[in-house]
């Protein structure tokens, strides 16, 4: 510790002093102790003034030879019977001044072992506290990541949304081509009267399908959810040994204020950090449970509008299998429109690599079914079934219908 150092110790010793209610003398008599004894310099006016900041210029020279005073009378010893010899007295007077000075020195010695000491079980505290911040940091990415899972849902509902608007809207306008298929169809009803159990068997599987979907649905949501609530508990199992070592930090450093009101400044940043990612967690899974609910109700508003079509299931089975089955053209296509898209199924596998799982968007009305993995795709077209036929027809359709 250089002189600086030790002066602005000296002078942090004095402000404890007085504010324990120490008087003028006492300030003085200490900063003289510390001047002499520990920096070796000779008390002076100008030197105590500038450590103890208080005193006149006739009280602070009276209190250093009052410090004076009780150095000589430390040092030498009176005797007031006549019985010893004035050598005598002389001598046990220089020796009882010798202990005392190898007194104070061991005193030194053991205070600046005493500082490494302390110094080291700073340094130690300042290293726990940084590892602690880091594993802070390790906690909030981990809720960073939870919240970009979470706006992708969104962004997936969001799409949901628009394609439900989407299908509201064109339902009035494909009405009208929906009767003239009906009508054309109206001929061949007895021949193909003994397919509907079939078709309606096939119909109950997709249905299965579907419900499979929304509990999957479910599923996912529910899995968000935990995830978030597992980062949260991370979190506080992460932050609880960072109190026991704060806890531990204020237990060494209890002669040092400023160091206690740092750490206790850090415990409650960590606190309230605990505090903001429970918060997060909990309008995270809040968030969840609203958006199932948005689901579930645009799932069933799906239902609704597929019942007020006034399609019947078998029928718009049928216009699936004669689309696939190339027995329709592009103009008897564009005259079915949209309206059996409720009822139409992706496929599983794409037909040229038979290894993806192809992918259904739509873009201005128009639809498009595309393989991920080897890019085929279906092109663009004005209805779903459209598309999955186009998709699984290499996106080749005839002009006018088959035989």
């Amino acid at each position: 510790m250089n002189l600086d150092e030790q002066r602005n110790a000296i002078r942090q010793e004095l402000e404890t002093m007085r504010a324990a209610g120490a008087r003028r003398q006492e300030l003085s008599l200490h900063a003289c102790k510390r001047l002499f004894f520990d920096l070796g310099v000779r008390p002076s006016l100008a030197a105590v003034r500038d450590l103890t900041q208080t005193g006149s210029a006739s009280d602070i020279p009276k209190d250093i030879d009052h410090f004076w005073e009780r150095i000589r009378g430390a040092s030498k010893v009176r005797v007031a019977s006549g019985s010893i010899p004035k050598a005598l007295e002389d001598r046990a007077g220089e020796l009882l001044g010798a202990l005392f000075e190898e007194a104070v020195s061991h005193a030194r010695t053991s205070l600046e072992d005493e500082r490494a000491k302390v110094k080291a079980l700073i340094a130690e505290a300042e290293q726990k506290t940084r590892d602690a911040e880091i594993r802070r940091d390790v906690s909030d990415e981990a809720v960073r990541r939870a919240e970009a899972r979470v706006d992708s849902a969104l962004d997936r509902i969001r799409t949901l949304e628009a394609q439900l608007a989407n299908t509201s809207g064109q339902h009035h306008s494909q009405h009208e081509g929906l009767q003239h298929v009906v009508r054309r169809f109206e001929a061949d009803n007895e021949a193909l009267q003994k397919r509907l159990d079939t078709e309606q068997t096939t119909n109950a599987t997709l249905r299965d399908r579907v419900d499979e979907l929304h509990r999957d649905l479910r599923h996912s949501t529910e899995h968000y959810a935990q995830q978030i609530k597992d980062a949260v508990a991370e979190a506080e199992r992460r932050v609880k040994p960072m109190l026991v070592e704060l806890d531990s930090l204020r237990s060494m450093a209890t002669t040092y204020q400023s160091g206690v009101r740092d750490a206790s400044r850090k415990e409650f940043d960590f606190i309230q950090q605990l505090a903001a990612a429970k918060a997060r967690g909990d309008r995270f899974e809040v968030q969840l449970h609203e958006q199932a609910d948005e689901i579930d109700a645009l799932t069933r508003e799906l239902d609704t509008l597929r019942g007020h079509q006034n399609l019947d299931p078998a029928i718009a089975a049928l216009l699936c299998e004669l689309a696939s089955a190339g027995r329709l053209s592009v103009d008897e296509l564009a005259r079915v429109g949209t309206i059996a898209d409720g009822h139409v199924a992706l496929p599983a596998r794409c037909p040229r690599c038979d290894e993806g799982e192809p992918e259904l968007s739509q873009v201005d009305g128009q639809y498009e079914v595309l393989c991920p993995d080897c890019e085929h795709s279906s092109g663009t077209g004005d209805s779903r079934l459209e598309a999955v036929v186009r998709f699984m027809a290499n996106g080749e359709l005839s002009p006018s219908a088959a035989g």
